[in-house]
C-alpha cells in the first residue's frame, strides 16, 4: 500500500444488513413491507405525510436495537489510524458508522437521526418521534420532514464528494448494489482520476465490471481483512 496516499470509501445497505438492518429493496421491490415510491419520494410526502413519517419513525426507533459489527468497526480502526486523507461516504442513512467510532465521514442520503426543514432547510438532530407538522426551531415553520433524500432530490456534498474521488488514489465500495447514482457512477469517476478501485461484496454488483477487483464475501470478514492489509498489521 506504499502507493496509496488517498483513499475514498463508499458503504451501501450489505454493510449494515449484518447488524440486521433490513437492505433498501428486499424482496419484490419492498423496503419493511412498503413500496420504495409510497415512502421515499417528494411525491409520497405530500400524498401521504402521516405514512412517510410513521415510517422513518419506527426505522429510527429500530436504531436502539442493532449494534456496529466487525466492518463499522474496521472502517472506524481506519479512521483513526491512516495518516492520509481518507473520506467515507455512506448511502445509509442509520448511524453504526458513527457508533463505531467513525469521524471522517458524511452521509450522501441523509440521516435518521436528523430533521429537515421542508421552508428554510436547516438540519437538525432528531431522535424521537417526528410528527407532522413539527416546528422548525430556526424559522418556526410547522414543516420539519424526516432528513432523508427522497429519488429525485439531489444527495448531500456532491462537490465534496467529488473533489474527494479526484484526489482519490483507492476507491472502494463496500455493500453496495452499484443500481443508485449518482453513487454508482463514483467508481469510474474515480478510475478516470487514476485511482485503484475494489469492490467488497456479498455478490456482485451491477458495476463489478468496472472495478479492477472484486472481493466476494461478507463485509465482517472482508473489510477486517482489508483494513488489516492497508494498515500492514
Amino acid at each position: 500500500m506504499q502507493d496509496i496516499r488517498n483513499i475514498v470509501v463508499l458503504t451501501g445497505a450489505g454493510i449494515s444488513a449484518e447488524s440486521g438492518i433490513a437492505t433498501f429493496r428486499g424482496p419484490g421491490g419492498l423496503w419493511e413491507g412498503h413500496r420504495v415510491e409510497d415512502v421515499c419520494t417528494p411525491e409520497a410526502l405530500a400524498a401521504d405525510p402521516e405514512l412517510v413519517h410513521r415510517f422513518y419513525d419506527l426505522r429510527r426507533a429500530a436504531l436502539a436495537g442493532v449494534e456496529p459489527n466487525a466492518a463499522h468497526r474496521a472502517l472506524a480502526r481506519l479512521d483513526a489510524a491512516w495518516d492520509g486523507d481518507l473520506l467515507i461516504v455512506t448511502q445509509n442513512v442509520d448511524d453504526l458508522h458513527e457508533r463505531a467510532g467513525a469521524t471522517r465521514m458524511l452521509h450522501m442520503h441523509g440521516e435518521l437521526l436528523s430533521a429537515l426543514c421542508g421552508v428554510c432547510g436547516r438540519r437538525e438532530p432528531w431522535d424521537g418521534a417526528l410528527p407532522e407538522g413539527s416546528v422548525c426551531g430556526a424559522c418556526g415553520a410547522a414543516a420539519l420532514r424526516p432528513d432523508i433524500v427522497f429519488f429525485g432530490e439531489m444527495p448531500y456534498q456532491m462537490e465534496r464528494i467529488e473533489a474527494a474521488l479526484a484526489r482519490a488514489d483507492l476507491f472502494v465500495s463496500i455493500g453496495t448494489s452499484g443500481a443508485v447514482y449518482p453513487a454508482a457512477g463514483f467508481v469510474q469517476t474515480a478510475a478516470y482520476h487514476g485511482a485503484q478501485t475494489l469492490e467488497l461484496n456479498l455478490d456482485p454488483s451491477m458495476g463489478s465490471v468496472f472495478f479492477e477487483q472484486t472481493r466476494i464475501g461478507a463485509a465482517g470478514v472482508l473489510v477486517p481483512a482489508w483494513v488489516s492489509e492497508v494498515l500492514g498489521d
